[in-house]
């Protein structure tokens, strides 16, 4: 009689030889005998062959999948998820992460997410979360992890001789990549509020949205923002077109771009608006798109162009810091205007700190880092590939920091304004680069007092009111204006045929009336 057959447990990477023996049309029967398992764990893998390819992609690249054996899910597989995207984009970024910081992360996640359960992030929770996505125990150090400068300089000589292989020109080469945006972030070291004196009246904006900006090297053309949010449709959309939009919008949970959203965007959008730019151009509709490595983008394979001719590259692991050219300055001066954009709307409109911020909506923020991208100069975009395209940096003009330059203009009118005499240069550009969870950048708590709701109910009458202000016999009054303008913006946004200069100028006066509402105000008073 044959012998007991010795129990073998395959790792990931056995698995995913396997399915791609099976699909080279290698037999189970082979394969059993290859492997030292039973034919019937060969046809398991092939069942689960989606479920191990995805866990594989999530994993880090770099370790973990050679030596994993299991794919057992996390308690919490939402939190894991986020968790593991964050991680990742810190370690691209050369971000520190120390254990600390990782366990507290996950509490924040699970608090943000408004998850239910009793979850504690302990020192056994972080050594599962280590082991289930192959994280190695120096990751979890305090060490900055650093760019890979050896595969940062083969990637740049490999991909030169990609572009004159292909004959590609720079218009025809594109980089895309992703930033969180606390799009509700209060300079808590700028303005002067009465609720700083507590702790308690202010926390750290945790309102966000995923921006990812897309450009060619030649900076001229730059494809409209992807916005990402966690509402299918939020409150301030409402009676609003999606498709009118400045931006393109989707929506998940995640913490960021998730792969289905990805290729959505880029069959949908990416491929059709390059083509039509390279048409324009009187150039061959031939591209290639630089993006990080995944973990949360597509194979390479899966993202491309019905006829092949516009195709995805990826950078190698841990070379973001170093080359990628959106995280060269772009991702940051988008971030820069969209800030100065907030306090210069702020400053115009001349209300209350506390009531502009509350009546601040998701809307509101796209169109103003619409705006913002729209700012970005072509030269800005140009050197941010300087170290891929060497020779282009000559063509890029001079070498000018316009951060530094927003920020004195900011400071110099702040300091003109009533309660903001004390701000300095200093104190704008510290704003202006500080983190998402910086304690420089707050908004107001929710719960606030009965005198603020009542201020705050003032400046948004109820629906009854609005239909008698619609139809005034001879003096309209500024409330009834902005009541029409904001009526009249919801009307743009449900037309498909209005430009977005058009909405721009009606979203300005709104800012006029409610200055001169609010100056008006304070004269009754």
């Amino acid at each position: 009689m044959l012998g007991k057959r010795k129990r073998v447990v395959l790792t990931i990477k056995d698995k995913l030889d396997i399915i791609k023996k099976l699909e080279e049309g290698m037999s189970f029967k082979k394969l059993s005998v290859v492997y030292g398992i039973g034919e019937s764990t060969v046809r398991d893998i092939k069942k689960n062959k989606e479920r191990i390819i995805n866990y594989a992609n999530s994993s880090d690249p770099t370790s973990g999948v050679s030596k994993r054996k299991s794919m057992k899910s996390s308690t919490y597989e939402e939190l894991d998820r986020v968790m593991i995207e964050w991680f990742n984009q810190q370690k691209t970024d050369g971000i520190p992460v120390s254990g600390t910081i990782c366990a507290k992360q996950a509490k924040f996640f699970f608090d943000a997410l408004g998850m239910e359960g009793d979850f504690n992030a302990s020192s056994g929770w972080l050594t599962r979360f280590k082991q289930r996505h192959g994280i190695p125990k120096a990751a979890g150090k305090g060490t900055k992890l650093k760019g890979d400068e050896t595969a940062a300089s083969e990637f740049c000589g490999s991909f030169q001789e990609f572009v004159e292989r292909e004959n590609l020109q720079p218009e025809q080469i594109y980089g895309a990549d992703q930033t969180g945006l606390f799009w509700k972030c209060l300079p808590s070291r700028t303005l002067t509020l009465e609720t700083e004196q507590s702790t308690s009246g202010c926390r750290s904006s945790r309102e966000r949205i995923i921006i990812m900006c897309c450009a060619n090297a030649t900076g001229l053309h730059k494809l409209n923002l992807c916005v990402v949010g966690k509402a299918k449709k939020p409150r301030a959309f409402k009676g609003t077109d999606l498709s009118n939009l400045p931006v393109t919008y989707y929506s998940q949970k995640g913490a960021w771009i998730e792969q289905s959203v990805f290729r959505q965007w880029f069959e949908k959008y990416f491929v059709p608006q390059v083509q039509k730019h390279l048409k324009s151009k009187g150039l061959l509709e031939k591209a290639v798109l630089l993006l990080d490595f995944p973990p949360a983008h597509p194979n390479e394979e899966m993202l491309s162009s019905d006829d092949g001719r516009i195709i995805v590259k990826y950078l190698p692991p841990n070379v973001t810091s170093l080359i990628q050219p959106m995280s060269q300055g772009v991702l940051a001066t988008v971030k820069r205007y969209y800030r100065a954009g907030l306090l210069q709307k702020y400053m115009d409109e001349g209300i209350d700190p506390k009531i502009f911020w509350k009546n601040l909506t998701v809307l509101d923020a796209i169109y103003e880092v619409s705006r913002a991208w729209s700012m970005v100069k072509s030269s800005t975009i140009t050197k941010a590939w300087k170290k891929l395209f060497p020779g282009n940096e000559e063509n890029s003009g001079m070498n000018i920091d316009e951060g530094a330059i927003l920020a004195a203009n900011l400071a110099t009118v702040l300091q003109n304004t009533e309660e903001c005499e004390h701000v300095d240069i200093e104190t704008i550009d510290q704003w202006f680069d500080s983190r998402s969870n910086d304690s420089s950048c707050q908004v107001l708590a929710d719960s606030e007092s009965a005198e603020d709701q009542t201020k705050a109910a003032e400046q948004k009458p109820s629906s009854k009111s609005r239909k008698t202000e619609l139809n005034p016999e001879k003096h309209i009054s500024h409330k009834a204006a902005l009541e029409w303008t904001e009526n009249l913006l919801d009307y743009l946004e449900q037309q498909d045929d209005m430009l977005l200069s058009d909405k721009l100028v009606l979203r300005r006066l709104r800012t006029i009336i409610r200055k001169k509402q609010k100056i008006q105000n304070n004269k009754n008073h």
